[in-house]
């Protein structure tokens, strides 16, 4: 089978996001300039950069109260920051609850029952039990074709590691089983890993 998405698929479900699968989810928290805090899934997600440490999520749609957006990237236009936090298997269902289209003035850690932490180098919520969170400041905000679609990048500028997740010096994804969307409603999660060497290594 051969498409162009301009002309559609014609198949019952667009087929484009089980395609590039699996991807790491994004679990983004921001607090806006009135004070209000905000946390919400993304798997347009990932790292782009070593050094210094950078990644980057992207935002696809709008809200009514947000016009040309989501709270997310709303509130990290004002403030200039954003923490991403790790899912955990054993977290998924919280983590579903906060991808609502909940009015701006919700805060999702409060809805389902998270626990927030403060950050150390940023004036933002953080879930306090992730795996790891990664504190970033924004670097850029660059509209992509198409309405409502964002690619916002951030540099980490500190990280947080929950303790029982490193071994022997190793951050041990095996030890939290991190989740990850596929296509359409579904999602996998990394119960197995093995190890490539480089060619010459």
């Amino acid at each position: 089978m051969f498409y162009r998405p301009q002309d559609g698929h014609g198949l019952p479900h667009n087929p484009f996001n089980a395609i590039v699968t699996p991807r790491p989810i994004g679990w983004i928290s921001t607090r806006g300039r009135d004070g209000h805090d905000n946390l919400a899934p993304y798997s347009f997600f990932n790292a782009v950069a070593y050094v210094p440490p950078q990644v980057m999520f992207a935002s696809t749609s709008a809200k009514p109260d947000r016009g040309d957006t989501k709270d997310s990237v709303a509130q990290l236009r004002e403030t200039g920051v954003f923490c991403v936090n790790i899912v955990e298997y054993a977290m998924r269902d919280v983590m579903n609850q906060t991808s609502g289209p909940w009015d701006r003035e919700v805060d999702e850690f409060e809805l389902a029952g998270i626990e927030k932490a403060a950050c150390e180098t940023i004036d933002c919520p953080r879930v306090a039990r992730a795996p790891a969170n990664l504190e970033c400041r924004v670097t850029q905000i660059v509209q992509l074709e198409g309405k409502s679609n964002f690619a916002v990048f951030g540099e980490v500028v500190g990280v947080h590691m929950r303790d029982d997740c490193l071994r022997d010096g190793v951050f041990d994804v095996l030890s939290f089983n991190p989740l990850s969307r596929m296509g359409y409603r579904d999602y996998t999660v990394v119960r197995e890993k093995f190890e490539l060497k480089r060619p010459g290594e």
